[in-house]
């Protein structure tokens, strides 16, 4: 399950990216989730997506 607080879930979903993940993909075909459903709260509290960082800011 992914944490419901926007901010958490971005920190969440970096720290996953940052060690243990290439892809959001990847990452969210491990969690079982769609990728919307990381997505959806990311563009409704304003976070930006660094592809070559592989990170959320």
């Amino acid at each position: 399950m992914l944490p419901s607080d926007p901010m958490i879930l971005m920190s969440f979903i970096n720290l996953k990216l940052r060690d243990y993940y290439p892809t959001l993909e990847d990452l969210c075909e491990d969690l079982d989730v769609e990728v919307e459903d990381v997505m959806g709260p990311r563009t409704k509290a304003g976070f930006r997506d660094d592809e070559e960082r592989r990170r959320f800011f």
